[in-house]
């Protein structure tokens, strides 16, 4: 059973999705679900388009936004952002890990200027995920105060 971890009140992460874990995330009133993780990594990864199918089935809302370590662009941030934008939704993004989506979330957070460095990194600790190193990324792409 895959462990959903607290980013903030309506955002969490976690790793790799089963089918089962699809009825979970419903029950606990999360509609928006976020796969950062391409299809084929590993060989018993359920292939998007069937979690993406049960999602919708339980009336979740589905964003499919893939990236490999190597393949992460100021685009994939910006489609991030967009996905993350309505902050009200109960939202679960997921990938291997998580450290994937985390580190997404944290990017597109501070392009947005969601939340400050500091406090993105403090949330991504208190899930477990250390993105200290990231410190200097996080304040470059932050907007310029006005």
């Amino acid at each position: 059973m895959t462990e959903f971890k607290d980013l903030s009140e309506t955002l969490k992460v976690s790793g790799q999705l089963g089918l089962d874990d699809i009825g979970r995330v419903a029950d606990t009133g999360i509609s928006v679900i976020i796969n950062n993780r391409p299809d084929g990594e590993e060989a018993s990864q359920p292939p998007n388009a069937l979690l993406e199918a049960r999602a919708g089935e339980l009336g979740i809302q589905w964003h499919y936004i893939p990236f490999s370590g190597s393949g992460l662009t100021m685009d994939i941030v910006l489609t991030m952002a967009h996905a993350l934008a309505d902050r009200t939704a109960g939202t679960l993004m997921f990938c291997r890990t998580g450290t994937r989506s985390t580190n997404l979330w944290a990017l597109a957070s501070a392009l947005e200027a969601q939340a400050t460095t500091t406090d993105i990194i403090a949330a991504a600790a208190a899930a477990g995920y250390d993105l200290r190193g990231m410190q200097a990324v996080l304040e470059q792409i932050r907007p310029a105060p006005n």
